[in-house]
């Protein structure tokens, strides 16, 4: 996406197009690689000396609660962020830490619900040794 269709998506969920927010969501987008609030910061603080840890998580936040990104709690010790918000699974590697996207639909998932239940949202992650790791 280029800036301007970033601007436009940032505008349609209510959230002010910074050059920052802007930055952050553009980085999210080309790397789909389930940055931390500190990966984010760490690659565009080069590029932005004004930017700062608190910036990138609060925006975030902003992202997250607009709906255009979401929160990965597969880590125990940092949340992960993922621009990928159509359904699917993660799996994370206990060797390296690094947490893949694998494909994963609601209606696999649906059929395994007991009767009655009605989901709103769903987060299914997995653990364990990635191909490169083992």
């Amino acid at each position: 996406m280029n800036k301007e269709n970033l601007s436009a998506v940032l505008r349609q969920h209510g959230i002010c197009p910074t050059q920052q927010r802007l930055a952050v969501y553009a980085y999210l987008q080309s790397h789909r690689t389930h940055p931390t609030v500190d990966t984010v910061y760490q690659a565009l603080v080069k590029e932005q000396p004004s930017l700062s840890r608190t910036t990138v998580y609060n925006t975030m936040r902003a992202l997250t609660d607009a709906g255009l990104i979401r929160v990965v709690t597969i880590d125990p010790d940092e949340q992960h962020f993922d621009a990928g918000i159509e359904d699917h699974g993660h799996f994370r590697c206990s060797r390296c830490g690094t947490v893949y996207d694998f494909p994963l639909s609601a209606d696999t998932v649906r059929p395994l619900l007991p009767n009655g239940f009605s989901v709103t949202t769903w987060d299914i992650y997995t653990n364990g040794v990635c191909p490169h790791c083992q």
